[in-house]
């Protein structure tokens, strides 16, 4: 009888102990790691399969522990395969339920540096998130009174709305099935609070430029230039010629506003009757043209003195200056073919 109630005890402990593991194994790995991170699920993957992919990726602490919780939920038959973005802070209960309903599977949107509104919608569109034009819309007629450091008063006449130049390029991760146009402008706005006003406070605060001011010629900065080492440099020529009321002649604006990047500028592009025309008005256009880099912005704040007026980039992939227009029509006639 003594045998028999160690023994009874120690099966007690042992499955007291296996149990403590399996709550522990159905745990995050990660509670307070919310990076987010892709798994590609096969299609035609086993329960096993999936558990081993979910262990190589790090999103579960126990092969075993989520095929036994996938299993004793009824679940084995339900798993889905695709592309889905997992957290570590995620436990097994949620990740199951995100292989089974969907919920988790989300879409990488890539916003690179230099884009517009439209180039946004654009990526939006080809993936399918929404119909062409709608972010547009929705950039020129939503309400973003919230964000107190977008330009004030009528919407700008431009493409893109007064969000234009303040939607952070990013990588953002996105739930296809519960895309907003607006919330996801909102959280574009957001990143660029967080990543560019909060970091560069101090910055701003001592230029005698205004928000506006300094985001729409870091827009400018950003297409005129192929590298973050010209920056500073041409936005000293810039501030330059802004400064003494002569014109910016920036022909990145003129393709902006006729919606035309690429091909040659003609002398009828040129003519364009708009404050974007900075070859016919003097001064920095309306707004920005473009979502700047951070290193654009830097180097708008910060711009390098230098004894240059002018600058071009020629068909030798270099950027060459020049004090003078005599120079400058030199430098056109030696390195542009």
């Amino acid at each position: 009888m003594k045998k028999f109630l160690v023994l009874v005890c120690i099966l007690g402990t042992v499955s007291g102990a296996s149990y403590l593991w399996y709550l522990r194994a159905l745990a995050p790995v990660d509670a307070n790691d919310d990076t987010r991170q892709s798994v590609k699920i096969e299609k035609g993957s086993s329960v096993k399969q999936i558990a081993a992919t979910l262990d190589e990726e790090k999103v579960i602490r126990s092969p075993l522990a989520f095929e036994l919780y996938v299993r004793s939920k009824g679940l084995d038959t339900k798993l889905q395969a695709g592309t889905f973005i997992m957290k570590q802070n995620q436990s097994v209960a949620e990740i199951a339920e995100a292989l089974t309903k969907g919920i988790g599977e989300e879409g990488v949107i890539t916003i690179p540096e230099g884009f517009t509104v439209k180039d946004i919608d654009a990526v939006l569109a080809e993936k399918g998130v929404i119909e062409a034009g709608e972010l547009m819309a929705c950039a020129k007629t939503c309400d973003f009174s919230s964000f107190d450091f977008l330009p004030q008063g009528a919407t700008l006449a431009d493409r893109g709305g007064k969000v234009e130049g303040y939607l952070y390029p990013d990588t953002y991760f996105i739930v296809v099935q519960e895309f907003v146009p607006k919330f996801f402008l909102e959280r574009l706005l957001g990143t660029f609070d967080k990543k560019v006003l909060v970091p560069l406070e101090k910055d701003l605060a001592a230029s005698d430029r205004s928000l506006h001011e300094i985001v729409t010629m870091a827009s400018l900065i950003e297409e005129e230039t192929r590298t973050d080492n010209e920056r500073p440099t041409v936005a000293g020529i810039l501030w330059k010629r802004y400064d003494a009321g002569s014109g910016l002649g920036v022909d990145a604006t003129v393709r902006y506003i006729l919606e035309k990047p690429t091909g040659a500028i003609t002398v009828a592009d040129l003519n364009t009757n708009s404050p974007y025309n900075l070859r016919k008005f003097r001064g920095l256009p309306p707004g920005p043209i473009a979502s700047p880099s951070i290193a654009a912005i830097r180097a708008a704040l910060h711009p390098k003195d230098s004894p240059y007026w002018y600058y071009l980039h020629g068909t030798d992939g270099q950027i060459h200056y020049a004090e003078t227009n005599e120079e400058h029509n030199i430098n056109k006639y030696n390195y542009i073919r």
